[in-house]
């Protein structure tokens, strides 16, 4: 009896231990999910607690710290439990920074001084120490882990050269910054090594990973999907880069001028290398000569401001022939930061590529990314490979109009919009109080002149009903709206009394609301131009008195409507108190009238605006 109750009891327990593995192996494992093109949200993957931290040290091609060992960048792994216990292979989004770590602070004198006369030299400035602020391992970061690993992906993030935890020095664009995100996603594909200490040589592999990766990041962080995109790297699908800076002279020059970014009056290059570098610092002395004191110094040029091959070095237009990524742009048209010209010249040239190629712009400043719907697509399509239909869509602009929600774009066949033409805009004389804008040539040869004073603001210039200081032309009232759309440009001839002048032009819409609540109300677009750099951006000679020259070049590129009742406005004037160096007053500019011209993209071109103006 006793044996029987026994045997009984041993059958039922492997019943119920075969039913319970049965149970197991049946178990539906958790997997994307997808709806509409979209990768959705998956509750499986939704839990933070079960998330798997971890980080390592991937082995890159250079040695930019000077100790005889490659470089190592610091990188950080957050991923689903499944990829541990269901064997789950994610593809991955990739964020890479030189800020993660920290940065200097706002130290007086870090900043070059603008006071000065034009090609002279500057007043050294302060150099900050940079104190690390890296999080406690194992996380660089929490950016973007919320919003995609509950999605489906992987979330990678690095510190850049230099900075954090990563071994190298930071160059600003130099070949590292490109060649450190494409040994990460060499390891990620299984090409590279990777270890679990920076100095140690246990290896650690990316078995979870499917070997597809999608970068994305703003600003600095969108500089450089661009930059590892630019070697062609294998396994780099997408990027998603907002309000990248894509040409660092781009970002500290303008046509043969020294600028300032949009609210940092006085930085440049060697000042970023400074405000990133916050790696250890026993190798800062060494970067700091080799680097900055030597590299930047000897190449950056504050005096002239022209284009050199060590500029043309840190544009990545010009690395464009490796790129195979799919590339979805975003930018603010009202980004005096990083101007809007950056997002768009790459956009152009990845479209002439033919790559999968898509732009969207916004009203505001710097910053904003794309509404996270047109974030899904592109990593579903090109990451999870859902057909999706997202690069073949007809419409490759979306565009979010003055007074729109930035998640309700307009959508576009194309940006500039196809339906844009090139009107030609004349100056009629007046210039000191206003003078006008119009499509008929003058029939006299005139001349006005204008003097410096950096005294006076862009804005306090453009609201005077008149001033010796500027010259402004504008348009009769719109008696519609005007669509602006593409790269208005500007041919000013000129003569100076000096052999040197800053030459700054603001296309504006009057009158001038002072109390507007859209950045869109006043300025539409802006540009800068050195004269002496009148043949070329890399070549300059000094202005001769009485001697007249042409200039010709780009404002930034707009999508705006001007509404009904406005008048459009083009004013010339020479120093912006905001982006350029401040010479002393009283350099004194003279335009010639009947050979200088305004041309402006006007959607439906001349017939448009000869039909909407009074």
């Amino acid at each position: 009896m006793l044996k029987t109750l026994k045997f009984n009891f041993i059958l039922a327990l492997a019943i119920a231990f075969s039913f319970q593995s049965y149970a197991q192996d049946t178990t539906e494992k958790a997997t994307p999910i997808f709806k509409d093109g979209e990768a959705q949200i998956v509750e499986a993957f939704n839990n933070p607690e079960k998330w798997v931290h971890h980080d390592l040290w991937v082995e890159t091609e250079f040695d930019t710290d000077g100790d005889g060992d490659l470089d190592r960048m610091h990188v950080s792994v957050t991923r689903p439990e499944q990829t541990d216990t269901e064997d789950l292979k994610l593809p991955i989004i990739y964020v890479t920074s030189p800020y993660f770590a920290g940065v200097a602070g706002d130290t007086p004198g870090i900043m070059w001084n603008v006071e000065r006369e034009l090609g002279g030299k500057s007043e050294p400035r302060k150099h900050p120490e940079v104190k690390r602020r890296a999080a406690p391992r194992p996380m660089i970061s929490y950016s973007h882990i919320k919003k995609w690993l509950p999605r489906g992906y992987i979330v990678v993030h690095s510190s850049s050269p230099g900075t954090g935890y990563s071994d190298g020095a930071p160059t600003v664009g130099g070949p590292n910054e490109s060649l450190a995100p494409k040994a990460v996603i060499d390891w990620l594909c299984g090409r590279a090594k990777g270890y679990t200490e920076r100095d140690g040589k246990k290896e650690v592999k990316a078995y979870w990973s499917t070997g597809k990766v999608g970068m994305t990041g703003t600003s600095y962080n969108g500089t450089l999907p661009l930059a590892a995109a630019t070697t062609g790297v294998e396994g780099l699908e997408v990027i998603i880069p907002i309000a990248p800076n894509t040409s660092y002279y781009h970002y500290y020059r303008s046509n043969g001028l020294v600028r300032s970014p949009g609210g940092y009056l006085g930085e440049d290059i060697d000042v970023l290398y400074d405000f990133i570098h916050s790696g250890d610092e026993e190798n800062r002395a060494h970067n700091n000569k080799v680097v900055r004191d030597t590299d930047m110094m000897n190449n950056m040029d504050r005096q002239s401001g022209d284009y050199s091959d060590w500029w043309a070095a840190r544009d990545y237009l010009n690395q464009m022939d490796n790129m195979k990524a799919a590339l979805l742009m975003s930018h603010g048209f009202n980004d005096w930061n990083v101007m809007p010209e950056h997002s768009y010249r790459i956009y152009k040239a990845a479209k002439d590529k033919g790559l999968p190629a898509q732009i969207y712009y916004h009203q505001n400043g710097h910053g904003g990314p794309p509404p996270i719907s047109m974030m899904n697509k592109w990593f579903t399509k090109y990451l999870h490979g859902v057909d999706n239909g997202v690069d073949e869509e007809e419409n490759k602009a979306y565009i979010v109009r003055e007074y729109d929600d930035p998640s309700q774009p307009t959508a576009y066949k194309d940006y500039p919009n196809p339906n844009a033409q090139d009107v030609v805009l004349h100056l009629d004389a007046g210039g000191n109080t206003h003078g006008f804008l119009t499509p008929d040539k003058p029939n006299s040869e005139t001349t006005e002149s204008f003097v410096d004073d950096v005294s006076l603001s862009g804005s306090d210039l453009a609201k005077a009903k008149s001033s010796e200081h500027r010259l402004l032309y504008i348009t009769p009232k719109l008696k519609k709206d005007i669509h602006i759309s593409g790269v208005p440009k500007v041919s000013i001839t000129l003569s100076s009394n000096k052999p040197a002048a800053n030459l700054s032009v603001w296309l504006v819409s009057l009158p001038w609301d002072d109390n507007a609540s859209k950045i869109t109300d006043n300025i539409i677009t802006r540009g800068w131009a050195d004269p002496k750099n009148y043949k070329s951006i890399s070549e300059e000679e000094d202005l001769k008195q009485g001697e007249f020259y042409t200039v010709n070049f780009d404002l930034q590129p707009d999508d705006q409507i001007i509404k009904a009742g406005q008048q459009i406005g083009l004013m010339i004037f020479s120093s912006d108190k905001e982006f350029t160096i401040h010479p002393k007053p009283g350099t004194e500019l003279t335009v010639e009238l009947h050979k200088t011209t305004l041309t402006i993209p006007i959607v439906n071109g001349e017939e448009m605006y000869r039909k909407f103006v009074d």
